[in-house]
């Protein structure tokens, strides 16, 4: 089998197996390489082709790419994934149980901002459950330092924020 299809499936099937949220470039170069799968222009090309066919889809949030898994992906996998090994497979799954946590709380909460007409800079923040959106906050701030700041930031407040605004409107 043509290695470069291999990888693809290796992606197809890593986002398949973890559907609550999506993997970032990083998580998948991370996996592929750490095994010594491949190197990182494999990676890209792969990762490339299956948008491109439609199997994947990436959106970007603060120069940070996500990927997720289509309908069309999915069916290509269906009848591809017996050409994936059970060791392979079983490495997956591994890497992800050990991964679990951190995957988990690098997707749950992300903040991006942009400008806006006005000159101010628009910050939009989630916390999401899998894929459910909890919060979905946007705020317009004077300046980008700011922004930046907030975005920064959000990861390790968000918990906090959520748990006062719900204190707060509960009553």
């Amino acid at each position: 089998m043509d290695t470069l299809i291999l990888y693809k499936l290796i992606i197809l099937y890593m986002l398949d197996r973890v559907n609550d949220y999506p993997l970032t470039n990083s998580q998948i170069t991370s996996f592929l390489q750490d095994h010594g799968y491949t190197g990182l222009f494999n990676i890209h090309e792969s990762l490339s082709e299956l948008i491109d066919k439609g199997f994947i889809t990436v959106n970007t949030v603060r120069d940070i790419q996500h990927y997720t898994i289509t309908d069309s992906g999915e069916e290509a996998l269906y009848y591809f994934e017996n050409r994936i090994s059970k060791s392979i497979k079983q490495e997956i799954l591994e890497f992800f149980e050990q991964e679990k946590i951190k995957l988990k709380n690098e997707n749950e909460t992300y903040a991006d901002y942009y400008g806006n007409e006005s000159g101010d800079y628009t910050v939009e923040c989630y916390i999401k459950d899998r894929r459910e959106t909890l919060v979905d906050l946007k705020m317009t701030v004077p300046t980008k330092n700011l922004a930046l700041s907030i975005c920064d930031k959000w990861p390790e407040k968000s918990k906090a924020f959520y748990e006062y605004m719900i204190s707060e409107l509960w009553d």
